[in-house]
């Protein structure tokens, strides 16, 4: 007597399509709601810097009444700081660099879920199609060092050049060095090479990989558990895929701040030194005259930027994503059934 051993069905593979497609809507959704506070993170993470530089030069003796004004900006938290560019140079110098954003964001983030995917099911267990949770955690890795080299690094150091400028949006005299995204990068390399588009991009690579390794590991793990307490593989609701976005959107973050601000730091002045020199020098330089804590500048605003734009993100992308697989199968049936008509037509002639 014979007897076969049947081997689990392996999932279908994902249109990668699809998946920049689903990718680049959710990234623009995300990056018109959350840019503003990612402005005022770049403004937090630079004002020690700045403030620094005014001992050096003895800005800060020129008054008692100018030494105090600068004490209290430089105390001041997200929310007031968030204020004041309101206040000095107009609502929308909160959305400074988005020009820079919405460029490269919607490639970012097809990029990211297609990246993902690919990396994904090339760590799949061959016979059931699954992926482990070391091979999702890999699989972030691996999209975030990818969308840093293609997209992320040039778009934030145009983004961060653009976010520095403290000229008034509301005042059309008022004329910045960089004028937009396009006019920035012009500048940039014509004045300092194609290369300062890259600066920082080790930290950029270290910094999305480990944001996207967490992200994707913690998204997938409550997916799982939610998908398993209700008993169903079958696309969890909208409030569910934002809540669980949140959460593992704000787990890079917090892990990774120090990366964050010696890239801003590496990012945001032209310079001749090789990477690893602007490394040491930034990172010395924040320690000397700053504190250790000056590392953890911009991480509450970075959170509240970070957290609901995933949720945004993975809310988006999942709802996207699922409109056009169930568009793409009703086609499909259509497609099925003229075919079928055609043929009993054609049997009963």
């Amino acid at each position: 007597m014979s007897s076969t051993v049947s081997k689990p069905a392996a999932k279908p593979k994902k249109n990668l399509a699809l998946h920049l497609l689903a990718g680049g809507v959710a990234g623009a959704c995300e990056a018109l709601t959350c840019h503003p506070l990612d402005t005022i993170k770049v403004r937090l993470q630079l004002r020690g810097e700045r403030a620094a530089a005014s001992k050096m030069i003895g800005l800060n003796a020129v008054s008692s009444q100018a030494s105090q004004a600068a004490q209290a900006r430089a105390k001041a938290n997200f929310i007031q700081v968030g204020k004041q560019i309101i206040q000095k140079e107009g609502f929308f110098s909160l959305y400074k660099g988005l020009g820079a954003v919405l460029g490269g964001i919607v490639p970012k983030m097809a990029i990211r879920f297609s990246s993902f995917e690919h990396y994904k099911e090339l760590l799949a267990d061959k016979n059931t199609g699954l992926t482990s949770s070391a091979g999702i955690f890999l699989a972030g890795l691996g999209a975030g060092v990818t969308e840093s080299i293609l997209v992320v690094t040039p778009m934030d150091v145009i983004k961060i050049r653009l976010q520095a400028q403290r000229h008034s949006m509301a005042d059309p005299l008022d004329v910045p060095k960089y004028r937009n995204a396009v006019h920035c990068a012009y500048v940039m390399i014509r004045e300092e090479g194609a290369g300062s588009l890259y600066k920082g991009v080790a930290l950029t690579a270290l910094r999305q990989s480990t944001n996207q390794a967490a992200n994707f590991t913690v998204y997938s793990l409550l997916k799982t558990k939610l998908q398993e307490m209700q008993g169903s593989d079958n696309p969890l609701p909208s409030y569910q895929t934002l809540l669980m976005g949140f959460i593992s959107g704000a787990c890079g973050p917090l892990f990774n701040a120090p990366i964050d601000v010696i890239k801003t730091r590496i990012q945001k002045n032209p310079s001749k030194e090789s990477g690893w020199v602007r490394f040491t020098n930034v990172t010395s330089g924040i320690l000397k005259n700053e504190g250790w804590t000056a590392f953890y500048k911009g991480t509450t605003p970075r959170v509240l930027r970070v957290a609901p734009g995933q949720a945004i993100t993975f809310m988006v992308y999942e709802t996207v994503y699922k409109f056009f697989t169930d568009m793409s199968k009703n086609v499909a049936l259509a497609e099925v059934e003229k075919n079928a008509q055609l043929a009993v037509s054609e049997s009963n002639e």
